[in-house]
């Protein structure tokens, strides 16, 4: 389909009223929505579907074609109407059952639920930076596979945002990166109508949104009659024409347009119009139509057209990728594997393997090593970091950055803008085609938790690099020593956090985060050295896998207690249980790298490492102790730090606050008693 812009007729304003139509009597029949954003925006949204957008609604994974998120996600009626009517696998009784259980149409848009999603959106702003993700893809994957009269690769990303998505503070992370960045490909279609949910924006937005996106370093395009079709399509053609730019056209709109009684104000925000109201509004509309989710005959024909067009394009670039792939043996065969997801052949023959008695190794240090062993045979793997790739280990040796010249650079640097980054890698995890990570210091997780929270419900398989774990990062004191985020990322439903005891742990990590695809995995990592433990050469593989593993057997044919250990604490508790075997007792010592996967292995394995018989347990972690206690029992110690850290040496820490084989062995049998007692 070409971009064709002019020649707007009857049928497109029948058309742009049948969405609207459509929004209002899926929000009445619910009694729950948001019907203003809909109301309003629907003509540039039908403009960008039916004039400017490359997609397939019969394929809705084709991987050429253009992107668009709904950044605005609370007027998802908007989305889901247009989805419908250009043929999607969304049936209209899915509209009639909008915000209901098991329905396609969700109160906000989710990826993987409903076809022609291809983002989670509702929390401001999250839209907008994960298509400046989506769109450093497209970047990345054209310069790494285009040829000369082969542009397999060459498709945008339009996103539709909101005063609320301006707002938000990620927004203007992501858009000052995207201008230096230069993404010619991302379009953002901005539906000014000066309303947020508690009255006009005037009250807390009055900055010029022009100069600054400007000053950013984006091309400004505005459109006066957010009604105007053909305003409308001008400005998208125009900014289509701009290179080197970013692009941002900014719609002003009415907010409930033909509300008599609500639109204008906040009142068309965030609740139904009630019955009057709807039908008011379809009479500003010259709506015919009395029954509900009424669409003209004539409108199904005109899109279906479209539709048609659609599909021819889909088939041209099939044919295209067929010649390239006989054409380009090499960038043919992973090509192929960028279009399946799947993971070349030995692609892990390198990662990294630990004896005992190598030197000590940062765990930091250690997920490097691996980063890079996985670079040689995963050639669409890419990441970097928020300003921290030299303490985080993130950069891939002998490989550029990703910039406006070299976009098949894979050292991405983000700058400091850990909540755009996490969105962006969003962005281009939804995106396909690339593996990503991110890294950043632990205690910053804080600043991109919103963008870990959506990926973990996106399924996306985002990898993220948390170094500097606990209060071992010394004198930088409590600001920079994560206590409670640990306790805070275990809790993300779908996230697998990894908290790997040595470099044979950390190995086996990235070997989990990149063989299952169907989830984000938050690595956590030291700053400080830690020894090579005894087996993990040969154990952590499958150790890790199942989230927990006994590290060390005990010595006798009974156990007297069982120390349960992740990080660093593992070689403490391993010197604890040392000092306790030369005095007699018989101690278990088990690594918990991770408790959601060890929480998903069946009991007989839990009980097996947990044997429910030993009652005498301590667990040890430089953490808040939130969690533990589902592993130590009720009869169980832990050794944690349920306070803020402080700023001295490390070494002076771990004596401060306990984490010395003293106060462990101490804590063991005050636990053995305890036991007994009961």
């Amino acid at each position: 389909m070409q971009d064709h812009i002019a020649d707007f007729s009857p049928i497109d304003e029948l058309t742009v009223n049948t969405i609207r139509t459509l929004s209002i009597d899926g929000i009445e029949a619910a009694n729950s929505g948001h019907p203003g954003l809909p109301m309003g925006a629907a003509p540039m949204a039908y403009v960008l579907f039916s004039r400017f957008i490359h997609h397939q609604p019969k394929n809705p994974s084709w991987f050429n074609r253009d992107r668009f998120i709904l950044s605005a996600g609370h007027g998802s009626m908007l989305l889901y109407s247009l989805l419908h009517l250009f043929s999607y696998d969304l049936p209209l009784e899915e509209l009639k059952r909008f915000r209901q259980w098991d329905s396609k149409t969700p109160g906000h848009p989710e990826y993987g639920h409903t076809p022609g999603v291809e983002m989670t959106t509702g929390p401001l702003g999250q839209g907008i930076a994960s298509a400046v993700g989506m769109a450093m893809a497209e970047q990345y994957l054209a310069a790494r596979y285009n040829r000369p009269d082969f542009p397999i690769i060459d498709h945008y990303t339009y996103t539709l945002v909101g005063d609320g998505d301006l707002m938000e503070g990620i927004s203007y992370e992501a858009a000052s990166f995207a201008g230096h960045q230069q993404l010619d490909k991302l379009i953002v279609l901005y539906d000014s109508n000066d309303i947020s949910l508690d009255g006009p924006t005037t009250r807390a937005f009055t900055e010029n949104v022009e100069l600054r996106f400007k000053a950013a370093g984006w091309h400004y395009e505005k459109v006066e009659d957010g009604n105007n079709l053909e305003e409308i399509a001008d400005a998208i053609a125009r900014a289509k024409k701009v290179t080197g730019q970013p692009k941002i056209i900014e719609v002003r709109t009415t907010i409930g347009y033909g509300s008599p009684g609500k639109q204008g104000t906040s009142k068309a925000h965030g609740s139904p119009l009630g019955k009057e109201e709807a039908s008011l509004a379809k009479t500003t509309y010259g709506w015919q139509h009395e029954e509900h989710f009424y669409v003209p005959e004539e409108v199904r024909t005109h899109l279906s057209s479209i539709v048609n067009q659609l599909t021819e394009e889909e088939a041209k670039w099939n044919e295209m990728v067929d010649r390239y792939i006989h054409t380009f043996s090499e960038e043919g065969r992973e090509f192929a594997d960028v279009l399946s997801g799947a993971l070349p052949s030995a692609w892990d023959q390198d990662l990294p393997h630990y004896l005992e008695s190598d030197k000590e190794l940062a765990t930091r240090q250690a997920s490097g090593q691996s980063i890079n062993a996985i670079a040689k045979h995963i050639p669409n793997f890419l990441g970097g970091s928020a300003d921290l790739a030299s303490s985080n280990e993130t950069t891939i040796q002998g490989e550029g950055i990703f910039d406006p010249q070299n976009r098949a650079g894979k050292n991405l640097w983000f700058g400091v803008r850990e909540h755009a980054m996490g969105a962006m890698l969003n962005g281009m995890a939804a995106h396909g085609g690339v593996h990503v990570y991110g890294g950043t210091f632990m205690v910053f997780s804080d600043y991109l938790r919103p963008s870990i929270r959506l990926a973990s419900l996106m399924k996306l398989p985002v990898v993220y690099v948390l170094t500097h774990d606990s209060i071992g990062v010394g004198e930088d004191g409590p600001t920079h020593q994560p206590v409670e985020h640990l306790a805070a990322l275990r809790a993300i439903p779908n996230l697998v956090t990894i908290r790997p005891a040595d470099a044979n742990e950390t190995a086996a990590a990235w070997h989990y985060a990149m063989s299952h695809r169907d989830r984000p995995v938050a690595l956590a990592l030291t700053r400080q050295k830690l020894p090579i433990l005894p087996a993990t050469d040969s154990t952590a593989m499958d150790g890790v896998r199942k989230g927990g593993y006994i590290l060390a057997k005990e010595a006798k044919d009974h156990i007297d207690a069982i120390l349960v250990a992740t990080g660093s604490e593992v070689s403490l508790a391993l010197d604890a249980k040392r000092q306790l075997e030369e005095e007699g007792y018989s101690i278990r010592l088990v690594s918990i790298p991770s408790f959601r996967l060890f929480d998903e292995q069946d009991e007989s394995y839990q009980s097996l490492v947990l044997p429910k018989a030993v009652k005498a347990r301590v667990g040890v972690e430089m953490a808040v102790s939130y969690g533990w206690h589902h592993y130590i029992g009720d009869h169980g110690i832990m050794v944690g730090i349920d306070h803020f850290g402080a700023s001295a040496p490390a070494g002076d820490l771990m004596k401060q606050f306990g984490f010395t084989t003293t106060h462990v062995v101490e804590t063991v049998k005050k636990s053995m008693e305890r036991s007994a007692q009961a």
